[in-house]
């Protein structure tokens, strides 16, 4: 684990099992309890030829916007099968604005116990072999069914560690972001206020907002575990200038210039380039210092992306 001082810049290179030693009693560890769903579907078109559909929103009575290969062959009114045709059927039923399509799945039954059969994990693209076991790209918290990519800053914590989090008086809140694939988009462009961000659903429980508050009245600090969290966290405090119990969909852009409201420190992964998340970074730690620590973590052969490792920053 790399930790960044935000301030100094300094940087210290530590294990993920010492991050407790960070954190202090009255401070607040928010997770993002959302469990990726198995949204990568394999079928083919009843006019002939295979496709690739990946889920990635839900927007009720089993319609879904996804993303579709090849997509120029999957226009309004294509009809397509899934295994053996008796269990899955959908139709594209149009366009969302960029392009994804609409779809209705017809199951017969319960669409998740079709999409727990037949779906596969949506792992990232520079992951090219099927993991073995699917819960490798769940956290071990995970609880609510809804994202197509894994909140993967989540991904180093275990049940013990959490455990010694809470012993030592930290407090440990929830709240659920459901992970669009979006989020990788690479931001192209020239002038970054143009970027268009995608929309994900998020929910932060009365409890967790009731939790933060007291702890930030009392002089605690609120670490974000994951650019998700962080997400949620502000945009919840964007909309109500405070953290209160909320349910709605995001499209908040945070990048350096912004003025963070309630996140004091964040865990998270090394990211790609060009990206929204590496911008978020870059706005909560200054543009120099993660370009700093970022050529630290190369010269000692950090891993990165979603399963490398783990950059705290206080």
């Amino acid at each position: 684990m790399l930790c960044l001082d935000r301030v100094t810049g300094e940087v210290k290179h530590r294990r993920f099992n010492e991050l407790p030693d960070y954190l202090r009693r009255g401070d607040c560890l928010v997770l993002n309890d959302s469990r990726v769903i198995p949204a990568r579907l394999i079928g083919s078109r009843k006019s002939g030829g295979s496709v690739e559909v990946l889920l990635l929103r839900d927007l009720g009575e089993n319609v879904w916007e996804c993303l579709t290969r090849p997509g120029r062959k999957t226009k309004t009114g294509t009809e397509l099968v899934f295994g053996d045709g008796m269990l899955l059927t959908g139709s594209v039923i149009g366009e969302a604005e960029d392009g994804n399509r609409l779809i209705r799945f017809d199951c017969g039954g319960f669409f998740p116990d079709a999409l727990e059969r037949l779906g596969k994990m949506p792992l990232p693209p520079y992951i090219h072999k099927e993991l073995e076991d699917g819960e490798r790209y769940q956290t071990v918290y995970s609880n609510e069914a809804g994202s197509a990519a894994a909140p993967t800053a989540g991904l180093h914590f275990t049940h013990e560690l959490l455990d010694e989090i809470k012993r030592r008086g930290v407090t440990i809140c929830r709240l659920t972001l459901h992970v669009g694939l979006g989020t990788f988009r690479p931001v192209k462009e020239d002038v970054i206020e143009r970027h268009k961000m995608h929309r994900e659903y998020f929910t932060i429980p009365g409890k967790t907002a009731e939790e933060i508050t007291r702890l930030k009245e009392g002089g605690g600090r609120v670490f974000a575990v994951g650019t998700t969290s962080c997400r949620a966290l502000e945009s919840c405090a964007a909309v109500s200038g405070e953290v209160s119990a909320f349910s709605g969909y995001t499209d908040i852009f945070i990048y350096p210039g912004y003025s963070f409201k309630y996140v004091d420190g964040l865990i998270t992964n090394f990211h790609l380039p060009e990206s929204t998340l590496i911008m978020l970074v870059a706005a909560f730690a200054g543009r120099e210092n993660v370009l700093r620590a970022y050529n630290c973590a190369i010269k000692e052969r950090y891993r990165f992306f979603s399963f490398g490792d783990a950059m705290l920053i206080v």
